[in-house]
């Protein structure tokens, strides 16, 4: 485990980044608009345990009428997961994404996210690697992240102050200890500050996500963009609450799709925004806009009324 320091002088954008990276995102469907109607992504679900409790979050069922971050419907273990992409690599057409976005944390999960990324380059040296992450373990794994070439990084951070995180985080586990409320969300809020910047100043593209929760956190979302500008952040995609049943926010009212252009309009004064998110699950296969992770599905389904078709108690509440 390396603990990560960073020295650098400030540089601008280009100057980190190379020209291969900046090729590569141009087949990267969550970061170029122009490539999500041309390119298909992998989400392989590897990383069942999170290490804080977002209120908004509930990872205890699959339904397959729900698309979010964290559903899957099976959790696979690395060797699983490169055999499941050597059979979609060769069934889904252009192909050039594998990301592990959970449907826990990536890097609560180190091991096994590693080792996945690992089997997969030795099968194929030429795909492009994503990791997403709530960026607590960051200043750990930064790192090592940069020596296995990962160039695309997805860290999600919805606000800067610990006030504010404490009502959006219940806690924080953070190397084996417990943190409630606003101590959790300040050690949380520092790392990921600390990992935007080393992974930015070290060539990687980092795209930050900001839930907009209204009431909550809606009227600090444009200095969370304009600070991780100021770190050397790629593109932010602002993201509308999506009300987990089960989960603190459950009752809170979807975000309103027009405060939420709103909102991007205004950010995108600062910097690039990405619009054509879909919220995916962590097992996603195929264009963003034509999830295909049914066809490779090889957990069985139970029948359950209350969501509408089938569902799955997860695996990885046990993990969380």
């Amino acid at each position: 485990m390396n603990t990560l320091t960073c020295g650098c002088a400030r540089s601008t954008q280009s100057e980190r980044v190379e020209a291969g990276t900046l090729e590569m995102t141009g087949r990267h469907p969550c970061y170029s608009y122009e490539a999500h109607h041309k390119y298909a992504r992998m989400h392989l679900p590897v990383a069942p345990r999170c290490n804080i409790g977002c209120n908004y979050c509930n990872r205890k069922f699959d339904c397959v009428s729900e698309s979010r971050p964290g559903v899957t419907s099976e959790v696979l273990t690395p060797e699983a997961a490169r055999n499941k992409f050597l059979l979609v690599r060769e069934k889904v057409a252009n192909l050039s994404v594998v990301g592990i976005a959970g449907p826990g944390d990536a890097l609560a999960n180190w091991g096994s996210t590693r080792r996945t990324i690992e089997l997969i380059k030795e099968a194929d040296p030429e795909v492009i690697f994503c990791l997403s992450s709530n960026g607590l373990m960051l200043p750990d794994y930064a790192r090592e992240i940069v020596e296995l070439g990962v160039k695309h990084v997805t860290v999600t951070v919805n606000c800067l102050d610990s006030v504010t995180g404490s009502l959006i985080y219940r806690h924080v586990n953070y190397r084996g200890k417990v943190h409630r409320g606003a101590a959790g969300a300040e050690i949380l809020l520092h790392n990921q500050q600390k990992g935007i910047e080393y992974l930015s100043r070290n060539g990687v593209l980092v795209k930050v996500n900001i839930v907009m929760v209204k009431g909550v956190n809606d009227d600090r979302i444009p200095e969370v963009v304009r600070r991780v500008k100021e770190l050397g952040a790629f593109i932010t995609n602002i993201m509308p609450l999506v009300p987990a049943p089960g989960s603190v926010f459950q009752d809170y009212a979807p975000t309103d799709a027009a405060e939420l252009d709103r909102m991007r309009d205004l950010c995108g004064q600062d910097m690039q925004q990405m619009r054509h998110c879909k919220q995916c699950r962590a097992d996603a296969i195929g264009l963003l806009n034509e999830d295909r992770s049914r066809e490779f599905d090889t957990a069985p389904a139970e029948p359950n009324a209350g969501c509408g078709g089938s569902n799955r108690t997860s695996k990885i509440a046990a993990a969380s």
